[in-house]
């Protein structure tokens, strides 16, 4: 495999526990600095991330911070002996944080969401207060009357509380968020006399923080979602040969699992008895039942159709495939891609600009042209309301994590935002030829019986005669029997080195092998020359089988394509990306492949760097160049490709922690998937960022011009919010048979 990532699981381990390390909090940390991951409850959005990078950033002994908003976790790299100061620092500004035990399973994201009988009565009482001064206030009693002031006051203290509390936070750290924006409207419509409108900004600011995090939690269950799909428990055949049921995390390798019909299989291992048909759909997205047998290998979370497996652990959960996935999926949320790197850099200037344009606005008017202040200071705190980036910048993370884990259920694994945005630009994927097209292993293609001999006849006994060889020419005869059939006895037999093989079966001296070996032992095949080389030329191999009476028939053996390889290549043609075979195999054999998948473009006989410098052409024509491979000879094109693809990587650390993109099985259909979920991925994020600014310009205009209230704008902001949010979730729901069959 090639050396392509710019992430590993490794390095994914400090977020989501893959790592078999733990953090001792207090141990001196190493010269290059200790990271030390913090779950923090209460962390939602980009105002709580502004807030905490704020309070760290400069702090004596902090060297970076990471974060990861989808999954509540924060980095923080550090030369301190202690992490008491970071700890206490987050505590300072009210982050519910706590250190995660590395050598545990990562837990999953608590639900903040959630609000206790109390809080639910406390928002329910503001909600009727708020709405009561407002009915008064409209049916004519003055803003300003203790009966406004008054329900307004217990709206205020019931539902606004927490906001308060972060506003108020926000302002002792200088932290332009939209907590101390929110704080700022409420204590500017008091101070002008619009009680009502203060209480019904908080009341709706409540509700909509609520409907956000609830919405947030959603996306982040979408991740976690995966990783519950491997029970917690599994039966477990004990010293005394019972079986106890005992939890998933608590298994060690080498241990007989029994998995009864029906059941989900709970940890990677290999099956030791038992037959059965396996649903792998939650790790490769395979649309059918695969077959397992004796030393084939299963995985956490994939379902047990029919049949009873004993199955030996061969990792522990926390380490399981399924884990793997849902650990590279968080780590890759650090990963951002360039639409996500384009929102946090205009944000970070947006906010400051608007805030001023706001003071403008409040001063101006009223100074130079002697304006109503009230007028206009109500219009700059509607600015102010709408002003917060939240929705602009939260809707990259949701539409990218939505994304990849759409990909992971269907067995591609994204190894970051930057790849998956980065497929919509594939104009040409260079493909390898052994391994990627083609199966990679030798199969019989065709039985040619010679005279009164019969098919089953010629292959049963070169089946007997290579059933002695482990020659891989030799193994693709034998798996070409039909199972359970009787193969015969051998006698004598001998390998003759770059010929074939020999032996004797009932009395019969026999002979399987090439041209030199027939003649050398007299055997006439002057009929079938021709037949000969018209395999030869086609690329494959052929073998005769004869006995001291003559020839009896000639086996032809070749790699065999994938079954996914030409409706793979017909996809990709229709989306408008070119297909271009890259090969170490003779012309010829690739030519008959690429006429056979529909691939025009073949380059053949090239070494590993000329796959590269091929690669580089290709890029002068096209610009954006995938290359899917499977080999270590593929690693320099991989690597130099925008997008790398590895096949098979279902059970394969080396696949999982090196591809770009790893196909976690050997469909290649899976290409056409990414590059149409790459396309439907980068729409919804455009969408977005129009959606996020064009709310926010509208209302801007409307606050102008004094057609917007304060109420109105909490609904346009939060309302921006949870557009982009849904939009983005709706990569969930990602068709991939309607994506690939249209040309995008």
């Amino acid at each position: 495999m090639s050396e392509l990532s710019r992430t590993t699981c490794d390095a994914a381990g400090k977020a989501c526990g893959c790592s078999e390390s733990a953090f001792v909090p207090g141990a001196v940390p190493v010269a290059e600095g200790t990271t030390v991951t913090y779950r923090i409850a209460n962390m939602d959005c980009p105002s709580e991330e502004g807030l905490i990078r704020r309070r760290l950033h400069g702090m004596d002994g902090i060297l970076d911070l990471r974060f990861n908003l989808m999954g509540r976790s924060l980095d923080v790299v550090h030369d301190l002996r202690s992490v008491q100061p970071i700890t206490e620092a987050l505590h300072g500004i009210g982050m519910k944080a706590v250190v995660v035990d590395e050598s545990a399973p990562a837990p999953v994201v608590a639900e903040e969401a959630a609000l206790s009988p109390l809080q639910k009565v406390g928002l329910g009482v503001a909600g009727l207060c708020a709405v009561a001064a407002e009915v008064l206030a409209w049916q004519g009693a003055a803003e300003s009357s203790p009966p406004v002031i008054a329900l307004s006051l217990i709206s205020i203290l019931t539902a606004g509380i927490p906001t308060l509390r972060k506003g108020w936070v926000a302002l002792k750290t200088f932290t332009l968020n939209i907590n101390f924006l929110m704080c700022l409207a409420v204590v500017g419509a008091v101070l002008i006399g619009q009680w009502p409108e203060a209480a019904m900004v908080i009341f709706l600011f409540a509700i909509a923080e609520l409907i956000e995090a609830l919405s947030l939690d959603r996306a982040r269950g979408t991740v976690h979602g995966l990783l519950r799909l491997a029970p917690d428990e599994a039966n477990v055949r004990d010293a005394q040969g019972q079986w106890q049921v005992i939890e998933a995390d608590r298994i060690n390798v080498g241990a007989i699992v029994l998995v009864k019909p029906g059941e989900r299989i709970a940890v990677d291992g290999e099956v030791v008895e038992g037959e059965s048909s396996v649903n792998q759909a939650p790790i490769t997205g395979e649309s059918m039942p695969v077959r397992k047998k004796p030393g084939d290998a299963v995985y956490a979370g994939t379902i047990n159709e029919h049949g009873l497996l004993e199955v030996r652990v061969t990792t522990q959960r926390r380490n399981s495939t399924l884990a793997k996935i849902v650990c590279v999926i968080e780590e890759t949320q650090q990963n951002q891609a360039p639409t996500q790197r384009f929102v946090d850099t205009f944000a970070k200037y947006y906010t400051p600009a608007v805030v001023v344009a706001a003071l403008l606005v409040a001063i101006l008017p009223p100074l130079l042209w002697h304006q109503p202040v009230h007028e206009w200071l109500y219009k700059a705190l509607v600015m102010l309301v709408i002003a917060c980036p939240c929705a602009l910048v939260i809707s990259t993370p949701v539409t990218v994590v939505s994304g990849l884990t759409a990909a992971a259920k269907r067995g591609i694994l994204i190894k970051g935002g930057q790849f998956l945005e980065a497929g919509y630009k594939i104009k040409a994927i260079a493909l390898d030829k052994t391994g990627t097209l083609t199966q990679g292993r030798p199969a019989v293609v065709a039985v040619a019986p010679v005279s009164t001999h019969s098919r089953d006849e010629v292959l049963n006994i070169a089946a007997s005669l290579d059933a002695n060889s482990d020659h891989p020419l030799a193994r693709a005869v034998v798996a070409a029997v039909t199972p359970g059939t009787q193969l015969q006895r051998v006698q004598g037999f001998e390998a003759v080195a770059g010929r074939g093989v020999r032996g004797v079966i009932d009395g019969l001296q026999y002979y399987l092998g090439n041209q030199r070996l027939m003649t050398e032992h007299g055997v006439n095949f002057d009929a079938v020359r021709d037949d000969l080389a018209e395999q030869e030329a086609v690329g494959r191999t052929a073998v005769m089988l004869a006995n001291d009476n003559g020839l009896m028939g000639i086996i032809a053996i070749a790699d065999v394509l994938r079954d996914s390889a030409i409706p793979a290549v017909e996809r990709l043609k229709a989306l408008g990306v070119t297909p271009v075979m890259l090969t170490g195999d003779n012309l010829a054999t690739a030519q008959q492949i690429g006429y056979q998948v529909g691939i025009d473009q073949i380059h053949a006989d090239l070494l590993p760097e000329q796959k590269l410098g091929a690669v580089e052409v290709l890029e002068s024509k096209y610009g954006v160049v995938g290359m899917i491979g499977d080999g270590i000879n593929d690693a320099p094109a991989l690597a130099r490709a925008k997008v790398g693809f590895a096949m098979g990587a279902a059970g394969s650390d080396t696949a999982i922690e090196t591809a770009d993109v790893a196909l976690m099985d050997d469909d290649l259909r899976k290409l056409p998937v990414f590059v149409s979920l790459s396309r439907q991925t980068r729409r919804i994020l455009v969408q977005n960022i129009v959606l996020a600014l064009g709310i926010k310009v509208v209302f801007f205009a409307l606050a102008l011009s004094g057609l917007a209230t304060l109420w109105m704008a909490v609904f346009a902001d939060v309302g921006a919010s949870l557009l982009v949010v849904f939009n983005g979730l709706r990569l969930l729901r990602f068709d991939q048979a309607a994506a690939t069959n249209k040309r995008v």
